[in-house]
């Protein structure tokens, strides 16, 4: 199988829910390389933030984030870790009942994400205006 047939396998959203408790579980685990264990969080973050980056009204950018982030951060991941380990990971989250934790922090990294980029626009704006006068 292709590359790209993996990464479209791996994108499947039915399994989108299992694939993140793997991750969690992944995340959690001590034999997990700590490239994989920062992907892993970063993609669980961006997940279950409530702030997306690009925001859902956007017309169709605001979904697209979705089903092309999550999908090749998990393939990331999925890369980036040896194959015994996620197997047994994701035999874990389809066994379990467990729900996904709430990542309070990682919506606040988006925020302040965003915040910055306001603040940058803003200013940006400001000084165009300033500039504008002033000539």
């Amino acid at each position: 199988m292709s590359r790209w047939g993996k990464l479209l396998r791996r994108a499947n959203t039915a399994r989108l829910a299992t694939n993140l408790l793997a991750l969690w579980k992944l995340f959690r685990h001590p034999e997990t390389p700590r490239l994989a264990k920062a992907v892993a969080l970063l993609v669980l973050a961006y997940a279950l933030s409530p702030i997306d980056l690009i925001p859902d009204f956007v017309p169709v950018l605001g979904l697209l984030d979705d089903v092309i982030l999550l999908p090749l951060g998990i393939a990331l991941a999925v890369k980036l870790t040896p194959p015994h380990l996620w197997q047994a990971r994701l035999a874990e989250a389809e066994h379990s009942a467990d729900e996904l934790p709430r990542l309070l922090w990682g919506a606040a990294i988006v925020l302040l994400i965003w915040l910055v980029i306001v603040t940058l626009l803003a200013w940006w704006v400001v000084s165009q205006v300033v500039s504008g006068l002033v000539i």
